[in-house]
């Protein structure tokens, strides 16, 4: 019976010692969990504060760059028939086409103004599509021609195309549009009976 009591005993003051313990451990998890996600959210809003910081300053310095004037678009049309609106890509398509004489070309300084009339391809022939608009391009422009060069497929700067395209409606293109109505390329459509 001595050796149950001391165990019981012995059981007790161990159960005693684990609650001693295990409560001041608790605690302390707890302090050191708040203080963890004390510390994630002063980091977090420390870094919030830096992003913030970052767009002001992007903010200001396009502010800045756009009252000094912007530059030119790279390849874009600037039609003068404000009627005109350039076509838009489908979905899931890259370029939007539209078929056209290309004509009247005019250099000035960097650049060429060119008149497109519109046409529709009908059993391998242009036939005029109606609309008529004029796109001011960049001299360095690559135009892929085939008959403008002699029979033989090449790019060539729309550049030293002007006195060939200054004549009257004789050339038809396949111009192709990207999303925002820029010109991304300029193709002689040499298939098409004339």
């Amino acid at each position: 019976m001595a050796d149950e009591t001391r165990l019981g005993d012995y059981l007790a003051d161990l159960a005693d010692s684990g609650r001693r313990h295990t409560d001041p451990l608790t605690a302390e998890q707890i302090r050191a969990r708040g203080e963890q996600r004390l510390r994630r959210k002063r980091a977090a809003l420390a870094s919030g504060g830096a992003l913030l910081t970052a767009a002001v300053v992007l903010g200001g310095l396009s502010l800045i760059q756009a009252t000094r004037g912007s530059e030119p678009p790279a390849v874009g049309p600037a039609p003068t028939d404000s009627r005109f609106v350039p076509p838009t890509p489908a979905p899931g398509e890259e370029y939007a086409g539209e078929l056209g004489y290309v004509y009247g070309a005019v250099g000035k300084g960097g650049t060429v103004q060119v008149t497109v009339e519109r046409v529709r391809s009908v059993r391998g022939a242009a036939t005029p599509g109606g609309g008529v608009h004029t796109l001011t391009l960049p001299r360095s422009t690559l135009v892929e021609v085939r008959r403008l060069a002699g029979g033989n497929a090449a790019d060539v700067e729309l550049g030293e195309l002007v006195e060939q395209l200054a004549a009257g409606p004789r050339w038809v293109f396949a111009i192709d549009y990207d999303s925002e109505g820029r010109v991304r390329s300029l193709r002689e459509a040499y298939w098409l009976a004339e």
